[in-house]
C-alpha cells in the first residue's frame, strides 16, 4: 500500500478546493430530510403524511436528476449549479414558511424542491476524469465514496441536532441558507468542459446512452446494490426493535458506515499495478452481506458482521463510478451519472418497501439474505464489464457500441 495517490490528488491544482467545496454543497442535501419528515409530522399529524411528503421529494429528484444532468453536459455544469442551487434554497424557504394551515401543500413543494435539487455529485464524477489522470484518478473516486460515507453520517445528524436544538422550521431554512453559500462556491470551482472535436460530436439519446452493453450493468448493478443497502438499514432498525433497544440500530449504522470509510480509505491507498476487475468487489460484496446473514445470533456478533461488510462497500462504489465514467464519453459523462442516481433513488425505495414485507413475513436475518441475492445478481451483471486497467476503447466504439 502507498500514498502516491493521496500525495497526487493533493498537489493538482484546484483539486482540494473542488472536493472540499463538493463535500459542502452536498452536505445540506443529507441535512434537509430530518427536518423536512418532522416538519410534515408536525403539521400533518403522522409520520404517514411524513413519509408522503417525504416520496414526493424523491419522485422529483428521480425525473429531474438526469434531466439537469444532461443540460450540465451541454452547456455546461457552472451555470446549471448556480441556477438549481439558487432555485432550490428559495423552494426550500417557501417550504419551511409555509403556514400550518396550507400543509396539504407540502407534497406539491417538496416535489418541486425534489426536482431543483442541484446535480452536485453527478458533475464532481464527470470532472474528475477533466482534472486528474492514472493512480490518482482511481484515488479521487475512492475518496469520493468513502466520503459519502461520511457524510451520510454527518448529514443527517446535522438535521437532527437543529430540530432538536431549534424547530423543524429552523432546520429547513439552516439547509437553504447552507445550499445557497456552498453551492455557489462549488459551482465556481467547476472546471471548464473540454472541447467538442472539430467533426461536431452528436450527443448520445439516451437510449444511445444506457443501452449499452458495459454502461446499463454498471447502472443497474449500482441501483441493486442501493436497494440492498436501503433493506440493509432496514434490517438494522427491525434488529435493534426485536432486541428491545433501538439505540442497537444508530450504533450499527455507525459501525457499517466506519467499516466502509476504513475501506475506502484503504482502496484510495493502493497502488494499482494489477489488473483490477470490479467483479471481484461485487464478490466480496456478496461475502459481506451473506457473513451477516449467520451473525444475526447476537448484538455483537452483527456489529462485527457489519463491520467487515462494510469495509468492502465504498471500495466497490468507487471503482463502479471509475468504471462507468471511462466508460462514457466526457459529453454525456455528467447525464450517465444522473441515472445513476435515479437508479439509486428508485432503488432506496424497493429496498425499504420489499425489506419491510420480508421482515414481516421470514424475519430479520432474510433481510440479509436478500441483500445477498442482489449484491449476487449484481456481481453477474459485472462478469463481463473490463478491467480498470484495459486500453481505452476507440471512440467510434465508446459512442455506438450497444448490447
Amino acid at each position: 500500500m502507498e500514498l502516491s495517490g493521496y500525495r497526487e490528488l493533493a498537489r493538482t491544482r484546484g483539486v482540494p478546493a473542488l472536493l472540499a467545496s463538493s463535500l459542502l454543497a452536498r452536505l445540506p442535501m443529507l441535512a434537509t430530510m430530518v427536518p423536512v419528515a418532522f416538519l410534515a409530522k408536525d403539521t400533518g399529524g403522522s409520520f404517514r403524511w411524513a413519509g408522503v411528503v417525504a416520496g414526493a421529494y424523491s419522485v422529483g429528484m428521480a425525473i429531474a436528476g438526469p434531466l439537469w444532468s444532461r443540460t450540465a453536459d451541454r452547456r455546461g455544469p457552472r451555470g446549471v449549479l448556480l441556477v438549481t442551487g439558487m432555485a432550490w434554497s428559495v423552494a426550500l424557504v417557501a417550504l419551511a414558511l409555509l403556514p400550518a394551515g396550507l400543509y396539504r401543500l407540502m407534497p406539491l413543494l417538496t416535489l418541486l424542491a425534489g426536482a431543483l435539487v442541484p446535480p452536485v455529485m453527478q458533475t464532481l464524477r464527470a470532472a474528475w476524469p477533466r482534472v486528474v489522470e492514472g493512480p490518482a484518478l482511481r484515488t479521487a473516486y475512492a475518496v469520493d465514496a468513502t466520503a459519502q460515507e461520511l457524510l451520510f453520517m454527518v448529514g443527517p445528524m446535522l438535521g437532527a441536532t437543529a430540530v432538536s436544538v431549534a424547530s423543524p422550521r429552523l432546520g429547513v431554512l439552516l439547509a437553504a441558507a447552507m445550499a445557497a453559500v456552498f453551492i455557489w462556491w462549488y459551482a465556481l470551482r467547476q472546471p471548464e468542459p473540454r472541447p467538442r472535436d472539430d467533426r461536431g460530436e452528436v450527443p448520445l439519446t439516451a437510449r444511445q446512452l444506457l443501452w449499452h452493453r458495459h454502461r446499463l450493468p454498471l447502472i443497474l448493478s449500482f441501483g441493486l446494490w442501493v436497494t440492498a443497502f436501503s433493506g440493509v438499514s432496514l434490517g438494522i432498525v427491525a434488529f435493534a426493535d426485536e432486541h428491545g433497544d433501538r439505540l442497537i440500530a444508530g450504533i450499527m449504522e455507525a459501525v457499517w458506515a466506519f467499516g466502509s470509510l476504513v475501506g475506502g480509505a484503504v482502496a484510495g491507498a493502493l497502488p494499482g499495478r494489477r489488473t483490477s476487475y470490479l467483479w471481484r468487489r461485487a464478490a466480496l460484496v456478496t461475502a459481506g452481506m451473506l457473513l451477516c446473514v449467520f451473525a444475526t445470533w447476537s448484538p455483537v456478533a452483527l456489529g462485527v458482521a457489519l463491520a467487515v461488510s462494510g469495509l468492502t462497500l465504498a471500495p466497490a462504489i468507487g471503482a463502479l463510478y471509475e468504471r462507468l465514467g471511462a466508460l462514457t464519453p466526457d459529453s454525456v459523462r455528467t447525464e450517465v451519472f444522473g441515472w445513476m442516481g435515479s437508479a439509486a433513488m428508485g432503488g432506496a425505495a424497493v429496498g425499504s418497501a420489499v425489506s419491510g414485507a420480508v421482515v414481516e413475513s421470514f424475519g430479520v436475518r432474510y433481510v440479509w439474505l436478500l441483500a445477498a441475492v442482489l449484491a449476487g445478481v449484481s456481481f453477474v451483471l459485472l462478469l463481463r464489464v473490463p478491467s480498470e486497467q484495459r486500453p481505452e476503447l476507440p471512440a467510434a466504439d465508446l459512442l455506438g457500441e450497444t448490447a
